[in-house]
């Protein structure tokens, strides 16, 4: 072989060790890269699972929340009918009291009438 040859040679294989030597820089950063997004993968996966616990909890407190609106919509519901009654039995008493009154004005009237009566004789 000639010596052009072996030195052409030479420089292809010393272009390939730098070759390679740039790869297996590459590939130790690949790898880094690699460890770098299964640790940031990790810190997603608890900050996912934090939120479902968070989103649990709110769920609860809003099914809670709905259920004791339920029963106090159920309570106002029977306050409402109750005084609905009182309502009622109030008009009643002031129609009571008006025909009290009515009476109370006639028999007024006629005493009234029997005082003028009296007064005269």
């Amino acid at each position: 072989m000639s010596e052009d040859e072996l030195l052409r040679r030479l420089n292809e294989l010393e272009g390939k060790v730098a070759r390679i030597g740039e790869l297996e820089a590459e590939v130790s950063r690949l790898r880094e890269d690699a460890a770098s997004a299964r640790a940031l993968a990790g810190m997603a996966d608890r900050d996912v699972a934090e939120m479902r616990t968070t989103m649990r909890g709110h769920t609860s407190v809003l099914n809670a929340l709905r259920e004791t609106q339920i029963e106090h919509g159920q309570a106002l519901n029977a306050v409402n009918a109750t005084v609905r009654q009182v309502a009622e039995v109030l008009g009643g008493v002031a129609a009571g009291q008006m025909q009290i009154a009515e009476q109370l004005a006639g028999h007024r009237e006629i005493l009234d009438r029997l005082d003028a009566g009296e007064q005269q004789s």
